[in-house]
């Protein structure tokens, strides 16, 4: 087998008592089983991203673990219909470093499984040159999917995750071996 991809997740929730970390763990646990990706893990509430664009030691650190990253999954909630503040200024924090490089999405929320936030994001992540993958892991009622050990049995995501893996792998390794740099 070739190099793995480096993958990094992107946790996108920062809200208080949020629910991401069980979708955001299954869905590690899931990328680090499969020995084509080598997984990150970036939760936003973690990583410190300026309020005024600037650039710190620390956004310039976020920056070059972005630009050494050969793909991307956001797992992302929705609220009122969006997608979380925090991932937007996560995104606009980079720019070049986005470039060329696939995104897959894992979305969460009540009816809508967080599905008009992934729809909001292929906007934005279009315009800074990135691949959407077209396959999603999207968990409706989300709170009722995940026991206590934080597993799911809730088959269709586990395929989807399986196939967006496998579509994130083709993307990943097909722009890694692309032409450098991505014009544009």
């Amino acid at each position: 087998m070739s190099t793995p991809l480096r993958l990094e997740v992107i946790v996108a929730s920062v809200r208080a008592g949020r629910f991401a970390p069980v979708v955001a763990d299954w869905f590690v646990r899931v990328a680090r089983a499969d020995e084509r990706f080598e997984v990150g893990v970036i939760d936003l509430i973690d990583t410190p991203l300026p309020v005024d664009l600037s650039v710190t030691d620390e956004v310039r650190a976020y920056l070059e673990r972005i630009d050494a990253a050969d793909a991307f999954v956001v797992v992302t909630s929705e609220y009122n219909h969006g997608y979380p503040a925090a991932l937007k200024t996560a995104l606009d924090t980079g720019k070049r470093e986005w470039r060329g490089k696939p995104i897959g999405f894992v979305s969460y929320g009540g009816l809508s499984g967080g599905l008009r936030a992934v729809e909001q994001l292929r906007q934005v992540v279009a315009e800074v040159h990135m691949v959407s993958i077209r396959e999603t892991v999207s968990f409706h009622e989300a709170k009722r999917k995940f026991d206590a050990a934080g597993e799911t049995r809730d088959g269709a995501a586990i395929d989807a995750a399986q196939r967006l893996l496998g579509q994130l792998d083709w993307w990943g390794r097909t722009l890694r071996a692309a032409a450098e740099p991505y014009p544009g």
